[in-house]
């Protein structure tokens, strides 16, 4: 199995570093788990229609829970590419902002 390039914003990053220690190393050994196993067993794929997002063939938007904190991510399986839309706490954060999401990031 090919290995997973994963790409992280350089906001979503700074946003990683001020995470309490505990949160900020789960999040990060996730992230690395993501390059071997894009679906692991914590994530679930997340309800695109719903939020009026619309994917290239091939592409799935995906989160991965841990405890209050999720982090969103977009797997682009022809290139072999996740992208780390967002890491956020919950509640408040209910994804509704998916669709920005997305689109910001297919923009780069």
């Amino acid at each position: 199995m090919a290995s997973y390039r994963v790409e992280v914003d350089r906001e979503i990053t700074r946003g990683i570093r001020k995470l309490p220690g505990n949160v900020r190393q789960r999040v990060l050994r996730a992230l690395q788990d993501l390059r071997e196993n894009p679906r692991p067993a914590n994530s679930r794929t997340l309800d695109v229609a719903k939020a009026g997002v619309e994917l290239a063939a091939g592409a799935e938007l995906r989160r991965i829970r841990l405890e209050a904190w999720r982090i969103v991510y977009l797997v682009e399986e022809a290139d072999y590419l996740i992208s780390v839309l967002a890491v956020r706490k919950r509640p408040p954060y209910q994804y509704e902002d998916l669709e920005d999401l997305v689109r910001v990031d297919l923009t780069r």
